[in-house]
């Protein structure tokens, strides 16, 4: 499990080198039923084995989305105790550990860096891109386009996100404020949103 003390969790959860010899009663593949990752383990996956707070144990498969070993992956804990994201190659698998027949594949793809706000109940995802936001009860927003590629978190305060963004124009990071209620900006390389998706 991983060392991150953002957030507490019901379950227990430990990443196996390569997938058992003998497969245990429970056991899930991720993504499932989604349009172009049919030949998505042929890339490589991630092994999970959990112990959720009741059921018993289970083995979880998450496909890698993408090989490239700078992109993230490994096993965090969530805004809601019960649930689980697994970081495969940059995918992010988001897995009710009560009801791991369930899971749900983040659009944000890839994911190149989490940043926890425990005290907003935040989890925040990166990508290339935008910023995605999800919270106890799920997904909240994603912000409108930011930058042309590349972002980085200075600073989280308990209303706002601040950041900088690449500029392709004039090469060069620029500030940008995202609000954590709204997912809307200010800033960025790119005009300000109306309204985030979510």
């Amino acid at each position: 499990m991983s060392d991150n003390p953002s957030f507490s969790s019901t379950w227990s959860a430990a990443i196996l080198n390569q997938p058992p010899l003998i497969a245990p009663s429970r056991s899930f593949i991720y993504p499932q039923n989604i349009p172009g990752e049919e030949d998505a383990l042929a890339r490589g996956a991630l092994h999970v084995q959990i112990r959720p707070a009741t059921g018993g144990s289970y083995l979880i498969t998450c496909a890698l989305g993408f090989t490239d070993p700078n992109l993230p992956t490994g096993i965090y804990p969530c805004p809601n105790p019960d649930h689980l994201l697994a970081l495969a190659g940059g995918y992010a698998y988001l897995s009710d550990t009560l009801h791991p027949e369930t899971c749900i594949l983040l659009p944000l793809k890839p994911v190149t860096a989490i940043h926890p706000l425990p005290e907003q109940q935040l989890l925040i995802f990166l990508g290339f891109h935008s910023l995605l936001a999800w919270g106890a009860q799920g997904l909240l927003w994603q912000t409108a386009r930011l930058t042309w590629e590349g972002l980085k978190i200075t600073e989280a305060t308990p209303a706002h996100l601040h950041g900088l963004a690449w500029d392709l124009m004039t090469d060069r990071e620029v500030p940008f404020t995202v609000d954590l209620a709204s997912g809307r900006h200010t800033g960025s390389a790119f005009p300000p949103s109306g309204a985030a998706s979510s």
